[in-house]
């Protein structure tokens, strides 16, 4: 039986989502089905119907981003006492940290009982001005890179039964 990994995004300038296409694309070829959503579309069924799940959010005034946190909200009851132990990763575009927008998901992944399987993914994009924030992202090859492996590792450790 094949394994469903559930790729869960929001993006508003772009970089997000080239982050979680990248993985996507990389876990594709890995023996899972993979289904790429972004978070406003995403249900609980959708998170049910899956095997484990990469999140990828924007990092907003050092917090998820908010539709990411409403997809959260959204799913939660739904989720809550039946997906205990499935694996995760986590992908975050930041302008300068990331790491608050981590431990946010870390918390709620927590309340999910969800098993992390990798150390969180950040991409620093350095937009510190009003300008720079809100202008299209273009995530460079090296960081690119890093998502496939992400996507790839995670899918691989799915399809084996090690995650």
């Amino acid at each position: 039986m094949t394994k469903t990994l559930l790729i869960v995004f929001h993006s508003m300038t772009g970089g997000t989502r080239q982050m979680a296409e990248a993985a996507a694309r990389a876990a594709e070829g890995e023996g899972v089905c993979v289904r790429l959503i972004e978070a406003r579309d995403a249900t609980g069924d959708d998170v049910l119907a899956a095997d484990g799940y990469l999140f990828a959010t924007p990092e907003n005034l050092a917090a998820i981003a908010g539709m990411m946190k409403d997809f959260f909200d959204r799913t939660y009851y739904a989720a809550l006492g039946r997906i205990e132990g499935r694996p995760y990763a986590l992908m975050v575009c930041a302008g300068s940290d990331g790491t608050n927008a981590a431990r946010q998901v870390a918390r709620i992944a927590t309340g999910w009982r969800l098993r992390a399987v990798a150390e969180p993914l950040i991409v620093c994009t350095h937009a510190q001005t009003p300008e720079a924030i809100l202008a299209p992202k273009t995530i460079g090859a090296e960081d690119l890179a890093r998502c496939q492996d992400l996507g790839a590792t995670l899918a691989a450790g799915m399809a084996i039964g090690m995650f």
